[in-house]
């Protein structure tokens, strides 16, 4: 038997008001975790957490509005979360932002837009998540990359992809970090979504072949956050096998895949 990972009760999600993020926290109280949920759509959060504290008594939700681009704010957010309820155990990074247009299309705003959001956001929630464990000692640290970070993509999602990348690298250089430091029982894990229905997704040309629903997509992120892999494709099939071509392949090839 493979070894057992203890749960992390307390866990804070941002950009949980909709999609991945508001998936994952259905899935995971439904698993008897506490939850602080963190969006700009604060309405939606009070929905959910309505939702969630009605079909699950026995947890505690806590809602905060965030913009992850205020970066005092997420300071701020994340310390009154860690007051709520006494301590997180874990956080996911999961904020971020699909818009852009192809270099040199004078979409420069669009994409830079993405860029604040999807990395220098990302990385003030690892900041601000890594004090509080290296506090503790504890604590697991989740980051929502992408598929599109295998390589460097064409078109509207370049920028997009490229940050998906940058997000990969900063998480494991925090784990790095980790390595042979004793008495820690921090981990850090990174995953990479294929195509999973959300907001996000709407609208791919790809969605009949490789799409899967917000729910099974979920659920795959949720078991690999629970086992505390190092890094994951979700859903393992086709993505993983995928994931070696899309490193691999010459770009023309590349190309006509996406």
């Amino acid at each position: 038997m493979g070894k057992k990972v203890r749960m992390r009760k307390n866990v804070l999600i941002t950009g949980a008001s909709s999609g991945l993020g508001a998936g994952m926290a259905r899935i995971l109280a439904a698993k008897g975790h506490n939850l602080a949920l963190t969006a700009r759509r604060v309405d939606r959060l009070d929905e959910l957490k309505n939702e969630l504290e009605k079909s699950h008594s026995d947890i505690e939700v806590v809602v905060h509005g965030l913009d992850v681009n205020d970066h005092d704010q997420v300071f701020a957010v994340f310390k009154q979360a860690i007051r709520d309820l006494g301590g997180l155990d874990r956080v996911i990074v999961n904020a971020g932002l699909g818009k852009g247009g192809r270099i040199g299309t004078g979409k420069f705003h669009a994409n830079k837009q993405t860029a604040e959001t999807n990395f220098v956001a990302a990385l003030a929630q690892c900041e601000a998540a890594m004090e509080h464990f290296y506090e503790r000692k504890a604590g697991h640290l989740v980051v929502i990359s992408s598929m599109s970070a295998m390589r460097g993509m064409p078109s509207t999602i370049t920028t997009y992809a490229a940050t998906k990348a940058a997000v990969a690298h900063l998480a494991e250089g925090i784990r790095s970090d980790l390595i042979n430091r004793k008495g820690l029982d921090i981990k850090v894990t990174t995953l990479f979504p294929g195509y999973i229905a959300s907001e996000m997704n709407e609208g791919v040309e790809q969605a009949p072949r490789l799409m899967v629903d917000t729910e099974t997509g979920c659920k795959a992120l949720v078991k690999a956050i629970e086992r505390e892999v190092t890094d994951a494709a979700i859903p393992t099939w086709p993505w993983a096998p995928l994931g070696q071509v899309m490193k691999h392949a010459p770009l023309s090839v590349l190309r006509r895949m996406v």
